[in-house]
Order: structure tokens, then C-alpha cells, then sequence
């Protein structure tokens, strides 16, 4: 939990640039990626609070196997679910989120193991899948920042 959290302060470090554009690395903003990844974080933990452990089922999914194993989604592969495309981005709607995100992440420290969410591609992803996911996806969007920053 402690390296989400580290992601989710590192997103907020982003906000004062959020206006921040680089073409060459990316159509969407700085304040875009930040808000989808907050987006993301915010859904995946309430899905996994409303999930029922014993209605979990595993199933083999190679693309979870590949990504999870590689650490790293591929860049502009799959777009975002219409769920998690941000809509109006200012200063104030991110550090609400941020804020969000940071009590959920609590929350999300009560639930049990066994808990789970459910993913487009990856199908049910326990606790610790949940958490990595939440990782690489995270860190994903982070570098596509780092890079429309970088100088």
C-alpha cells in the first residue's frame, strides 16, 4: 500500500503543471493523465470493496501473465474505459481526488485478501493483483508525465 501511496504523492507533486502538454509523447495533458490515473485508483478500490469473496473466479488470461510479468503496460495499446476519461481537470477537482484516492487507499487497508476486482482484460484480480495492477497502471501514466516534462 505504501508504494501506491508513494505514486498517489507523486501525482499530486504534477498538479501545479497540469496545463502541461508534449504532443510528441502524448495528445492529453499533464492534468488528464493525473486525473485518470486518480480516476482508476478511485473505481478498481471501490469495486473491490463491493466484491464478494466467495464469488471470485480465476481465470488464465495471458495478457495479465505478460504485463504483470513485464511490470509495464505497452504505450498507446488500449484506451481508457469512458468510466475513467476525465472530465473537467483544475487545480481544485485534482487535490479533491487525490484527497479521495488517499481515504481510499485506508479503506482499502480494512478489506481482507480474499476481496477482489474485476478487470476488462485481466478478469478477477485478488487483493495483491489489485495492488499491483494499481502499481504498474499507475506508473504507467506517471512515466508518459515524466517524459511531457522532461526538458
Amino acid at each position: 500500500m505504501q508504494k501506491l501511496s508513494n505514486l498517489i504523492d507523486e501525482l499530486a507533486s504534477y498538479i501545479p503543471q497540469l496545463e502541461a502538454r508534449k504532443e510528441s509523447v502524448s495528445a492529453s495533458s499533464v492534468g488528464w493523465q493525473i486525473e485518470h490515473s486518480l480516476l482508476v485508483i478511485s473505481s478498481v478500490i471501490e469495486g473491490v470493496k463491493r466484491s464478494d469473496p466467495s464469488k471470485y473466479k480465476w481465470s488464465f488470461r495471458p495478457i495479465k501473465y505478460l504485463i504483470f510479468w513485464r511490470g509495464k503496460i505497452p504505450r498507446g495499446k488500449i484506451g481508457a474505459p469512458k468510466i475513467v476519461i476525465p472530465g473537467e481537470i483544475t487545480q481544485d477537482t485534482l487535490q479533491a481526488h487525490i484527497a479521495l484516492c488517499r481515504q481510499r487507499l485506508d479503506e482499502l487497508e480494512q478489506l481482507g485478501a480474499g476481496h477482489y476486482f474485476t478487470h476488462p482484460f485481466f478478469g478477477d484480480l485478488r487483493m495483491a493483483d489489485t495492488l499491483s495492477f494499481l502499481f504498474i497502471h499507475t506508473e504507467h501514466h506517471l512515466k508518459i508525465i515524466r517524459d511531457m516534462l522532461a526538458h
